[in-house]
């Protein structure tokens, strides 16, 4: 986490010096590597942290990664005011984040090496995670859809004002961060099968609803659906993750994270492909699929909360 967290705030500063395609292509590759490291590591120690509480935590973690998504957003929206230079801009995030890891470093858990035997140095998830990572996979895959084409599909299928675009992803980042935050709780009353379940139900009808009812409120309220829909999913699974009987908690968020990530990369551009042959319309129709597609490995999933953790050694 230290590491990781100290060495992205390096590479923050180094992006705004670039001068050229390649430097930055290289550089964000960096910037990439070093954000996983510390994320992974961080989702790991979130396992740990579970592992302590009877209820659920794990949701809320993320809720406040959300919230720093809009923190950046906001202060990205200051800097601009201001009219002050990118590189004055990234050197002083790098800064006061770099000064917070140093002071919150002390706090957290000393998770131990666990020994094992000699392995490679990656490993794909075994049958007990596998399923997981194709929730992830199909979750991630529908939040990036989200990400890169909610706005332009509600310009293009909905509603030309940009404005309206605009705020209809804005609506579905709000709906996405309150769902964290309440998903504690309901995943403490229901379980994590449940609320996983009733996930994938609401990515599935968020999206029928907005292909379906490309109108102003409906494609709003399709989004929100979306939005609660993909909230819980990521944190839940990592946290079932953490309780694999063959892998370290770590190496299970690695494998399940890998796969995942490539339905954050791969179904985007998958889904301008489709636009450019029909429409977008189209395009969110068959995402929409992922929705069902985690209600059914759910289904398949078992009794997996009862499943055993993997020891960690703490300080």
């Amino acid at each position: 986490m230290l590491f990781g967290s100290l060495f992205l705030c390096v590479i923050l500063i180094l992006i705004g010096f670039t001068n050229g395609m390649w430097q930055l292509a290289t550089v964000m590759f960096f910037f990439g590597s070093a954000r996983n490291l510390m994320t992974l590591s961080i989702n790991t120690q979130g396992v740990a942290v579970q592992a302590l509480y009877k209820k659920s935590i794990m949701a809320t973690f993320h809720g406040i990664w959300s919230l720093a998504g809009f923190a950046g957003a906001g202060i990205g929206l200051i800097m601009v005011y201001f009219n002050i230079m990118p590189k004055l801009h990234f050197i002083i995030i790098s800064v006061v984040l770099a000064i917070f890891t140093l002071y919150f470093i002390n706090d957290t858990l000393h998770q131990k090496p666990i020994p094992q035997t000699r392995k490679p140095v990656f490993s794909l998830p075994d049958k007990y995670l596998l399923k997981f990572s194709f929730i992830c996979f199909a979750c991630m895959a529908c939040e990036n859809t989200m990400y890169d084409w909610s706005a332009l599909y509600f310009q293009k299928e909905v509603n030309p004002d940009k404005t309206l675009a605009t705020a209809a992803f804005v609506i579905y980042l709000i709906a996405m961060t309150t769902g964290r935050f309440f998903g504690d709780r309901i995943v403490t009353k229901l379980g994590i099968k449940t609320v996983l379940k009733f996930s994938g139900l609401f990515i599935f009808s968020g999206l029928a609803i907005a292909v379906a009812l490309p109108y102003v409120v409906t494609a709003q309220l399709g989004f929100i659906l979306v939005g609660f829909g993909v909230s819980c999913v990521v944190p839940m699974v990592f946290s079932l993750a953490g309780k694999s009987k063959n892998m370290s908690s770590s190496s299970a968020i690695a494998s399940i994270s890998t796969v995942g990530y490539l339905g954050f990369v791969l179904v985007p551009p998958l889904v301008g492909f489709i636009a450019q042959t029909s429409n977008l319309r189209w395009s969110f129709g068959i995402i929409a699929i992922f929705g069902a597609l985690i209600m059914y490995l759910v289904s398949k999933l078992g009794d997996t909360e009862q499943q055993t953790e993997a020891p960690v050694t703490y300080d």
